[in-house]
C-alpha cells in the first residue's frame, strides 16, 4: 500500500508503517496543488493535518485513494460527503489531543483574565509596573461551554476546578452526560444572557459557522469574555471587532481564525486589538497531542490492512468499540446471508428488508445493514462498494431500504432476516443465526433449515416423491463432483421440497441441467460463496 504524507506529522506515528513492510511511504511536504494533484493518483492513502485540502480536485485525481486519514480532530479541510460518494473512508484522531486543545482553551482565558502577555512584554522592556495589569478571578464568574464534547467537557471539568458556576449547551449529547460533568444544560440565549465567560468547542460546519454574530452578542452581558480555540469562523471576526471597539465585550482570546495565515484587513484588525490575546492556531501544537495524533491515524491505516474495524472512520456506521467484540460475528453472518441471498435474485432489485430479532435488536444494529447493503451491492455493480458508499449507491439505483427490530425471541435467541424484493414482485427470504460464533442459515422462503455455508452449493425446489435423492446423487458421483453434507426442507410428505447441497467443487452448467431434468426441478441455483463463512472488508471497517 502506498501512502503519501503531505504535512507535518510526529516521526513516532509514521515509524509503525515504516515497519510494516506493506506500507510504501512517502513523505512529501509543501506541495502545491498542482504537483499535488499529479502524483495523488499513485497513491491508496494519504496523510494529512489542515494544510492540506482533500477537495473534488483532489478525489478525482486519486484514482486509488482508499482512505484520507487527518491526523488531526477537524476535518473541515476534507470534503466528507464527496470521499463518501467515492467509497473513500475519511479516518480522523478526535481523541488525541483533546487534552492539549483545553488545556490551551485554559491559558488562553487565564492569560486573558491576568494580563499575562502584556504584563510579560511589559516587564521585557525594562518596566516595572503593575496597577495597569491588574486582573480579574474566575471564581464565582458563570462559565458558558457551547459544546460538550471531548474538549469541551474537559474545559467544563477545569472550570468547575476554578470554582465557575458552569452552564452547558449541546443538542447532541444526554442529560446524564451533562450531570457527570456537572453542568446545567440550558440554551444557546440562556448562556448568552447569563454567562460572563463564553468558550466555544463544536465543529465547523453549516450550523455553526457565524453562530454568533452581531445578533447573539446583543443578547450577551456587558462586559463578556469570549473564547475560541475550537475553529474559526465559528465566531463572525467583523461583529466580534465591533464588539470589542464598542466595548460590550471586556476582552476575548482566539486561537483559530476564518483565513489561515490572516489576510484580510478585517482579522489583521481584529488581531491588533488590545483586548485580544491570539496565538496561531496552536490548539493541538503539544509535543504529546502531535504524536497521540500521529500514533491513531497510523493504527488506523494497519487496521484497514489487517481487515480489522476503524475506530474512528467519521463516514462509516460503526458499532461502540466496547460491543465490538460481540458484534463482529454478526457482520460476517450479515455477510453470508446477503451474499447467500442476492445470487437467488435474477431481476433488478427494488427494495430490502433487513430484520432483527432478539437481544441483537436491543443494540444499533445500522453498521450490520450497511454491511449486508455492501454485499448485496458487490454483486451487482461495477465499482467497489463498501460501507462508506453503500447507501449513496442504493439510493442512486432507487432501491429502497429498510430495517426492522423486534426484541421478542422465538427458537433462537438472535436471528437475522433478510428479504429481497425485485422486479415482478419476485421475493427472497433467508434467515441465520450464530451457533457457536459461526454462521448457520435457518430459514429459506417458508422452509425451514439449518446448514453453515460452504463455497459451493446447490439449490433446487422439486416435487417431494422417492428416489429423488438418488439421483441428485447417481449424476453428482458420475460428474466426480463429491457431495460434503445436504439439507431437505419440506412442508408436508410428498409435497414440494427444497435441498441445498454442499459440495467440494462448482457444478458445471451441463450438470446443472442433467439434475433439472431428471428432478423436474422448478428452481434450480448454483451459489458460490467468496470467503464463505469469511466476513468481507466491506463490513470489517
Amino acid at each position: 500500500m502506498k501512502v503519501i504524507v503531505t504535512d507535518e506529522v510526529a516521526q513516532e506515528g509514521l515509524e509503525l508503517l515504516k515497519q510494516d513492510p506493506r506500507v510504501e511511504l512517502d513523505i512529501r511536504l509543501g506541495l502545491k496543488k498542482e504537483e499535488l494533484l499529479a502524483i495523488i493518483g499513485d497513491y491508496e492513502v494519504i496523510i494529512t493535518r489542515s494544510g492540506t485540502t482533500v477537495d473534488k480536485d483532489l478525489l478525482d485525481a486519486g484514482k486509488k485513494l482508499k482512505m484520507v486519514a487527518r491526523a488531526g480532530v477537524g476535518i473541515d479541510n476534507v470534503d466528507i460527503d464527496y470521499a463518501s460518494s467515492k467509497g473513500v473512508i475519511v479516518v480522523n484522531a478526535p481523541f488525541g489531543n483533546t487534552n492539549s486543545a483545553a488545556e490551551h482553551a485554559m491559558a488562553l482565558l487565564l492569560s486573558f483574565c491576568r494580563n499575562i502577555t502584556k504584563a510579560n512584554a511589559s516587564l521585557k522592556s525594562g518596566e516595572w509596573k503593575r496597577a495597569p495589569f491588574t486582573g480579574v478571578e474566575l471564581k464565582g464568574k458563570t462559565a458558558g461551554v457551547i459544546g460538550l464534547g471531548k474538549v469541551g467537557g474537559r474545559v467544563a471539568t477545569r472550570l468547575k476546578a476554578f470554582e465557575c458556576d458552569v452552564l452547558g449547551c449541546d443538542p447532541y449529547i444526554a442529560v446524564k452526560r451533562a450531570h457527570d460533568l456537572g453542568v446545567k444544560l440550558v440554551s444557546h440565549e440562556e448562556i448568552y444572557k447569563n454567562c460572563d465567560i463564553i468558550t466555544f468547542h463544536t465543529p465547523l460546519n453549516e450550523e455553526t459557522r457565524n453562530m454568533v454574530g452581531e445578533k447573539e452578542i446583543a443578547m450577551m452581558k456587558d462586559g463578556v469574555i469570549l473564547i475560541n480555540a475550537a475553529r474559526g469562523g465559528i465566531i463572525n471576526e467583523q461583529a466580534l471587532l465591533n464588539a470589542l471597539k464598542g466595548g460590550k465585550v471586556f476582552g476575548a482570546a482566539m486561537d483559530v481564525w476564518s483565513e489561515e495565515p490572516p489576510k484580510s484587513e478585517t482579522l489583521k484588525e481584529l488581531i491588533s486589538q488590545d483586548k485580544l490575546v491570539v496565538t496561531p492556531h496552536l490548539g493541538a501544537n503539544t509535543f504529546e497531542a502531535q504524536i497521540n495524533v500521529a500514533v491513531d491515524v497510523s493504527k488506523e491505516i494497519l487496521n484497514y490492512l489487517d481487515e480489522q474495524p476503524l475506530e474512528n472512520a467519521v463516514n462509516i456506521p460503526r458499532f461502540d468499540m466496547a460491543l465490538m467484540d460481540q458484534m463482529r460475528p454478526f457482520l460476517n453472518l450479515m455477510s453470508v446471508l446477503c451474499d447467500f441471498g442476492v445470487q437467488l435474485v435474477e431481476s433488478n432489485l427494488e427494495k430490502v428488508t433487513f430484520s432483527y430479532s432478539g437481544n441483537i435488536a436491543h443494540y444499533d444494529c445500522s453498521p450490520l445493514t450497511v454491511c449486508g447493503l455492501s454485499a448485496l451491492l458487490n454483486r451487482r455493480v461495477d465499482q467497489d462498494v463498501n460501507m462508506v458508499n453503500a447507501q449513496l449507491i442504493a439510493e442512486q439505483m432507487g432501491i429502497v431500504i429498510e430495517e426492522n427490530k423486534s426484541t421478542q425471541t422465538g427458537a433462537f435467541s438472535n436471528l437475522v432476516t433478510l428479504i429481497i424484493e425485485g422486479e415482478g414482485g419476485k421475493r427472497r427470504l433467508i434467515s441465520g443465526t450464530l451457533f457457536e460464533g459461526a454462521p448457520r442459515i435457518v430459514r429459506l422462503r417458508d422452509y425451514s433449515m439449518d446448514f453453515a455455508p460452504a463455497e459451493h452449493m446447490l439449490l433446487l425446489n422439486y416435487e417431494d416423491r422417492p428416489g429423488m435423492i438418488g439421483k441428485i446423487g447417481t449424476i453428482m458421483g458420475a460428474h466426480s463432483i463429491n457431495i460434503a453434507s445436504m439439507n431437505l426442507g419440506r412442508r408436508e410428505e410428498k409435497g414440494e421440497a427444497m435441498v441445498i447441497l454442499s459440495l467440494d467443487s462448482a457444478v458445471p452448467l451441463e450438470v446443472m441441467e442433467e439434475v433439472r431434468i431428471a428432478t423436474e426441478a422448478t428452481f434450480i441455483r448454483a451459489i458460490h460463496m467468496r470467503g464463505a463463512g469469511k466476513c468481507e472488508r466491506g463490513c470489517c471497517v
